[in-house]
């Protein structure tokens, strides 16, 4: 199976509630602390799946957000 090539999306397309959200409501693997807050933010879609990916407000590694299909309440957490 080929991996589909990177699309790039428009974060600032979202509606400015929801980018504050997408924003503040973050995990880092680095930090291992929620909701540190992510900067540089950059929306993505790839193999059907859209990512939001920035740097972690606190130590700068990299943070990426799933997000989940909408009307998707199967979605895992």
């Amino acid at each position: 199976m080929q991996k589909q090539e990177r699309i790039e999306r428009d974060f600032t397309a979202r509606d400015p509630e929801e980018q504050q959200e997408f924003l503040t409501m973050t995990w880092c693997n680095n930090c291992m602390q929620v909701d540190l807050g992510m900067v540089e933010p950059q929306e993505y879609e790839l193999d059907g799946v859209v990512y939001i990916e920035g740097k972690c407000k606190v130590c700068g590694e990299p943070v990426t957000t799933e997000i989940a299909p909408e009307g998707d309440e199967d979605w895992p957490d």
